[in-house]
């Protein structure tokens, strides 16, 4: 047996697990100091360009002139161009053609990119811009979903989900309801705007920096309007100042932009969006028009429910199917439907692309259910959480565990959350409280609402759920990682960085993490549908293994001890009785020729759909949680305050509790601002008037609860395969936020005795609050 080196034998100290502990997002000091480096930080070289959008000033029509003289003259232009400047395909949509890069010769939007200028400052580009003449030929746009539907202007064909014979249900049921609810779109607002800065390089060839979701599509669509080989661009993102879907796919114009330019004039180009131009010109959370019909018994059990969801999608298909699809898969949300049909309209209108944005269409579904579960509350005069518990999923059950499409339920943790949050919010002993409140109180009402969430985690299109990930470990121990994920302030990079060092028992701070580069990790999915950490921590947990695997039979030959008796502790490799730095091992290993360097890849098993049968598994599985909201509403104005908010989320076995809490606390305010202040307004001709904070009102501080109250659920490990037993948490708490909109119409119905449930469209603006009570007190005869 060979002798171990001299080396410093200590006994391994306890071991607290890396994963699941609370540790500092990567980039927090850098962020505080401002020392994170973005693309707009980056050293400019000496002869950068920039570059600057014309765009269209109208909604629709043809142009009949592009005159361009003018802005080739302006100072500091170096070069422009149009559509038929671009060498391949001009079609950059992500799925389904219709994303045009330029115009060519029909503008479909007020604000769709014409042209493009190459300028020697940022300021000269936007002013060059200003100065084409364009003449057009204005054709009637289409604004509205009801315009939509009534023209069949729709940009992919409807969907149906159906089980049962849903008319005689709900025919036959002992009460019916209907109703309708408008729900508005949402502006990303990320602090950072679309960005792209492209360098070329030989052979044609491009390296993009990009602020994107999707590095490998920026790579593709690149290369597809350069007509190059998709190997000759290299796409490299570090960090993305927020993104929240709005960078998925509508990142790529801007880089196809950079990129073209780059190649014209042979220097860099650099493009960056004002903010009016990044609101005006790029797409938002699809705006709905919703409606439902419901049959039910007098406990208020739900025994047929018919949903038609209209979504406005704006002019071109972008994401839109697979948005409407999962509004479709989760208007649903925590309730069994039995006989139920789910039909999904995708409208074409004149606006601006609308995209994929947290809860990618899931939160404009599950609004509709929670208001409809609302309303039978009302008409039965009963508490709403009563009408949610009796139409829970039951696990138990043999057949109420089944979804509208088929997939089962298996982990059914939601009444054991819901019980137990209704119990630390003090639920019960509030609402009585709140009614007395009521009563008392003329002017100023409270509303109290606690709802639910069931979202499935898995993107949509089965091949997108996969991803790789690269690991090189150094001969000074150091790890260097890099997967296909973006970070966007979300704490990717920290949770799988965790992983890596969990893997190998080591410190986090040993495990260094590189920008994300299509030339390092290809063919990566999107940063999106909450999957990040499940994809790309599966994929470096995969890749670790590799090394360990290595590491451990060199050990065994080497040492000639059993692989049973060798493990990973506390930096240290634990080989029989002795012990050996991590350091010292992989010198050890690299002398004996010892690969350090492994590829890691994942895919996400046993998902499916069948389009046809409107049947399948299209999630791996579902995470959960629920919000108390209270509030309090003056019924003179319509102004209301959040005074308090109970969250309880289920997060599986967390890698890193304080990055799960942050998006949580994120997301609700975030889905608050949703469904309270933000809202978006086009004037009759197509034009966004709200295109900055003056005029968009995203949560400031002082919309904060003023009791804030996040708690994770304990003891539901996922059961699933997945990294750790963990779950999801990017996009499930911005639904938790319903609870505010909810308890808003609770405290509204609270001037009838809680027997008509009001009309309240999203935003809930204090125009729209006032509104609501002002019909409700016309409906119930009470004056205030």
């Amino acid at each position: 047996m060979r002798k171990l080196p001299a080396i410093k034998v200590k006994q391994p100290a306890a071991v607290d697990c890396v994963v699941g502990k609370p540790e500092n997002h990567e980039s927090v000091f850098k962020h505080v100091k401002g020392q994170a480096i973005y693309i707009d930080d980056q050293l400019e070289m000496s002869n950068q360009l920039h570059a600057a959008v014309g765009i269209s000033q109208i909604a629709h029509g043809r142009i009949k002139k592009l005159d361009l003289t003018a802005v080739y003259k302006a100072e500091g232009v170096i070069a422009v161009v149009t559509a038929k400047d671009v060498p391949g395909q001009l079609d950059i949509g992500p799925v389904f053609h219709g994303d045009k890069l330029l115009a060519k010769d029909i503008v479909e939007y007020y604000g769709q990119p014409l042209f493009a200028v190459a300028a020697c400052s940022h300021q000269q580009a936007w002013q060059a811009v200003k100065l084409a003449q364009i003449e057009y030929e204005p054709i009637p746009p289409i604004l509205e979903v009801w315009h939509a539907l009534e023209q069949k202007s729709f940009i992919r064909p409807s969907h149906v989900m159906q089980r049962g014979n849903v008319t005689l249900a709900i025919n036959d049921a002992p009460h019916q309801i209907t109703g309708q609810i408008n729900i508005g779109g949402q502006e990303h607002f990320y602090l950072e705007g679309q960005i792209a800065y492209a360098i070329p390089s030989e052979d044609e060839g491009v390296l993009v920096y990009s602020s994107s979701q999707h590095p490998s599509e920026i790579q593709k669509v690149v290369a597809e309007v350069l007509n190059i080989p998709f190997s000759l661009v290299t796409v490299e993102v570090r960090r993305l100042g927020g993104g929240f879907g709005g960078k998925e796919s509508q990142a790529a114009p801007w880089a196809c932009l950079a990129a073209l330019l780059a190649r014209v004039t042979r220097q860099p180009v650099k493009l960056r969006l004002n903010r009016d131009d990044d609101m005006e010109m790029t797409g938002k959370r699809h705006p709905f028009v919703n409606s439902y019909r419901i049959g039910f018994d007098d406990n208020g059990r739900i025994l047929g429910a018919e949903f038609t969801l209209n979504a406005n999608c704006g002019y071109s298909p972008d994401l839109s199917d697979a948005v409407v699809d999962r509004a479709m898969f989760h208007v649903d949300n925590a309730y069994y439907l039995d006989q139920v049909k789910i039909v999904g309209n995708r409208c074409k209108t004149n606006l601006a692309s609308n995209t994929a944005f947290r809860g990618f269409g899931s939160p404009q579904g599950m609004i509709t259910m929670e208001a409809a579960i609302d309303d039978i509350a009302r008409y039965l005069g009963k508490d709403p959480l009563v009408i949610r518990k009796i139409n829970f999923y039951d696990s138990k059950s043999t057949h109420r565990n089944i979804t509208p499409y088929y997939q089962v339920v298996e982990q059914n943790i939601l009444p054991t959350l819901i019980n137990q949050l209704e119990q630390s919010s003090d639920y019960q002993w509030r609402r009585i409280q709140l009614r007395k409140f009521n009563v008392e109180n003329k002017i100023l009402k409270k509303g109290l609402s606690l709802t639910p969430v069931k979202f499935g985690i898995s993107f949509n299109v089965k091949h997108l759920n996969q991803a790789g990930a690269l690991i090189h470990i150094y001969t000074d121990g150091s790890i260097h990682l890099n997967h296909g994920g973006t970070e966007m302030g979300q704490g990717l990079l920290t949770k799988v960085a965790q992983i890596v060092a969990e893997e190998f028992k080591v410190d986090s701070s040993n495990v260094y993490i590189s920008a994300t580069r299509t030339d390092k990790v290809p063919n990566a999915s999107a940063t999106a549908a909450s999957s990040g950490t499940d994809l790309n921590g599966k994929a470096a947990q995969n890749a670790a293994k590799i090394i360990k695997k290595r590491l451990i039979e060199f050990a065994s030959q080497y040492f000639s001890v059993n692989k049973n008796e060798i493990g990973f502790v506390d930096n240290y490799l634990k080989v029989g009785s002795r012990l050996i730095l991590f350091t010292e091992l992989i010198q050890l290993a690299y002398v004996n020729r010892v690969s350090l360097s492994a590829t890691g890849y994942y895919r996400t098993p046993k998902i499916y759909y069948d389009r046809e049968k409107s049947a399948g598994r299209p999630f791996f599985y579902f995470a959960n949680g629920a919000a108390v909201s209270e509030v309090i509403v003056d019924c003179l104005t319509g102004e209301y305050k959040v005074l308090r908010v109970d969250v309880l989320h289920d997060v599986g076995r967390s890698i890193n509790p304080a990055i799960d809490i942050g998006q949580i606390e994120g997301g609700f305010v975030q889905g608050m601002g949703w469904l309270t202040t933000e809202e978006l307004v086009w004037n009759d001709q197509g034009q966004l008037l709200t295109t900055g904070p003056a005029t968009y009102k995203i949560p400031t501080v002082g919309d904060m609860p003023v009791d804030f109250r996040v708690q994770l659920f304990a003891d539901a490990p996922n059961p699933e395969n997945t990294i750790y037993h963990s779950k999801a948490v990017g996009e499930p708490p911005l639904m938790l936020a319903i609870s505010v909109w909810a308890a808003i119409r609770d405290a509204i119905s609270s001037l009838a005795n809680y027997s008509i449930s009001p009309r309240l469209d999203t935003p809930a603006t204090p125009e729209r609050v006032l509104q609501a009570i002002e019909q409700q007190c016309t409906a119930s005869e009470v004056g205030l």
